[in-house]
């Protein structure tokens, strides 16, 4: 009775519980993320969480971009994507 308790409290919980802290955005952090590089002309495809960085993919000008932001949203690092 307790294991199946304790099954359903974990299945009741959202994803976001289990994740660290450092690998996850909340959705409210990738809109603010999509509106800010909307805003600056990019085409967000993409939105995730990799060492640390916020790591978006990205279309501007017909060119295909990975970007990194920091945690206060400034692109650090722009890379062409192949």
């Amino acid at each position: 009775m307790t294991r199946i308790l304790a099954l359903a409290l974990a299945l009741a919980l959202p994803a976001s519980v289990f994740a660290s802290s450092d690998d996850a955005l909340t959705t409210e952090r990738m809109t603010e993320i999509r509106t800010k590089l909307t805003a600056e002309g990019y085409e967000v495809r993409k939105i995730e969480m990799e060492d640390g960085m916020i790591e978006a993919y990205v279309l501007k000008d017909g060119e295909r971009l990975e970007l990194y932001l920091d945690a206060a949203l400034n692109v650090v690092r722009t890379k062409a994507d192949d």
